[in-house]
């Protein structure tokens, strides 16, 4: 991929893949020619100046992530941010958006089934053995009925494009999705350096998020009132996304609390210890996982939850958000079925395509995938972050060896995918413009009614050649801008 300095009419820009900005031989796409333009006129100089204050910016509003390593343990970081945005038209964006509105209601309702009458199991459309060897089902959760039927109510999903333009759902995060804040601070700093672009460009926004939240929060409340107590519950300061904790909190004006902040009473109500004695709590945004979140009902020694809390959601008293035992449609097996789950719950066809996906389960499937494994992406049903995961065109004799081995001893915790030549979108390297994969991660709010950010998370793979977007594997972020046509 050849590089070229951003003064250049852009005649050398090269890809290998679908590009967001670009077409052949240098010409931007419609939508893009504005953002082409300006980011051709400047001068190195420029370019450096704009880069500097952006990460200046980070570092003074404090965004950062923490990576963990062996060798080094937890480290904050300045979250990586790359100045040009990736640029995508309103009319895509529909398409999109009703795609992702579509998916999820059938995974709300698949989840609400599974923990109520498991109609999809005995109509044979959903395999009971891939439930009974679930690591995410929670037998705790079984006859519960939350509040509009809502179990996820903060999905993220995340698209990737292949080569010829197709837009894929790759996955969906169900359980505690991470990365608003970030979109939300990449825009606040790309309008803060670039004002005049934002001008010139119909830029839909994306502030509005923090209330939007709120409202659907507010919406799960068990007492109807004006003004419900909402909080926000973090495992603490040492969590890889406190940031978005106490980011989200601050921005809905909600208190941000940990475990020992609250208790449950003997009328089984959550109630915030403050300084003026106990104050009832209605809504409970949980950052926390499943196992961690009750030691009466999961784990018996964590300390980070709240115990009686889920008797305080079975009885009504407390809504969570999302629900306990959502995260049983937040497994890459389960992900193969979605297309079914849309027929079967909306009797539609899926708007947004899944990747051709194998279970590695299924003895034809698994064949296949052991003969294949080089040409192949491979995947644990329940990591995230891009742990355990094997991309087959580049990894080792030793490291197909292992994934063979690790397939043949447990199936039902492999999938495998082709390998995308995923979109790419111009990236500044040593202030120069370079092709990077990218991938987008939109936020999905589920409460009374569905709503969809206008763009979401744009992440970047920054090594050269990488197909790994994630933070903790050295991938950044762009702002995303869905534009009028």
């Amino acid at each position: 991929m050849a590089k070229l300095s951003l003064r250049s009419d852009w005649q050398q820009y090269q890809t290998t893949t679908f590009d967001e900005l670009m077409l052949d031989k240098g010409k931007p796409r419609d939508h893009a020619a504005n953002i082409v333009k300006f980011f051709s006129s400047l001068s190195e100089e420029e370019t450096i100046q704009y880069r500097s204050a952006a990460d200046l910016a980070m570092k003074e509003m404090g965004v950062t992530f923490t990576v963990y390593s062996e060798e080094e343990g937890s480290i904050d970081r300045v979250w990586p941010f790359d100045i040009i945005p990736r640029i995508i038209p309103q009319s895509e964006w529909r398409q999109t958006e009703l795609g992702l509105q579509q998916r999820v209601q059938a995974l709300n309702l698949f989840i609400d089934d599974l923990y109520g009458e498991q109609k999809i199991i005995k109509d044979k459309i959903f395999p009971a053995e891939l439930l009974a060897k679930s690591k995410n089902f929670r037998k705790e959760c079984i006859g519960i009925k939350p509040a509009h039927g809502t179990w996820a109510h903060i999905c993220g999903s995340d698209l990737v494009r292949d080569s010829d333009g197709t837009v894929y759902v790759l996955e969906d995060n169900l359980r505690v999705p991470s990365g608003v804040s970030y979109m939300l601070e990449n825009r606040s700093i790309l309008k803060r350096i670039f004002p005049d672009l934002f001008d010139q460009s119909s830029v839909f926004p994306v502030n509005d998020y923090p209330s939007q939240l709120f409202d659907m929060l507010a919406s799960l409340s068990p007492r109807p009132a004006d003004n419900p107590e909402v909080v926000v519950l973090t495992p603490g300061v040492y969590n890889s996304a406190y940031f978005e904790h106490s980011y989200l909190a601050q921005q809905m004006g909600c208190e941000l609390v940990e475990g020992r902040d609250l208790v449950v009473l003997d009328d089984d109500c959550v109630y915030m210890r403050t300084m003026e004695g106990h104050k009832r709590v209605d809504v409970i945004y949980r950052r926390i996982d499943d196992l961690f979140l009750d030691p009466e009902a999961f784990l018996p020694d964590s300390m980070l939850g709240v115990p009686g809390i889920m008797r305080a959601w079975k009885n009504g008293n407390v809504a969570l958000a999302n629900a306990p035992g959502a995260g049983v449609a937040d497994d890459k097996v389960v992900y193969a079925f979605v297309p079914d789950m849309i027929k079967y719950y909306l009797g539609e066809e899926m708007l947004l395509p899944n990747v051709p996906t194998y279970l590695c389960m299924r003895d034809s499937d698994r064949k296949y995938v052991l003969e294949n494994l080089e040409k192949l992406v491979v995947k644990p049903a329940n990591e995230s972050g891009g742990y355990g995961m094997m991309i087959g065109p580049a990894a080792s004799k030793k490291e197909l060896a292992t994934f063979a081995a690790l397939i043949q001893k447990d199936p039902r915790n492999y999938i495998a995918q082709p390998t995308l030549n995923i979109s790419t979108a111009p990236t500044l390297v040593d202030n120069m413009a370079e092709a990077r994969h990218v991938d987008l991660r939109p936020f999905i709010l589920s409460g009374k009614q569905t709503n969809v950010t206008m763009g979401g998370l744009t992440r970047v793979a920054l090594r050269k050649g990488s197909l790994v977007v994630n933070s903790s594997q050295g991938g950044g972020s762009k702002d995303t801008w869905i534009v009028a046509d």
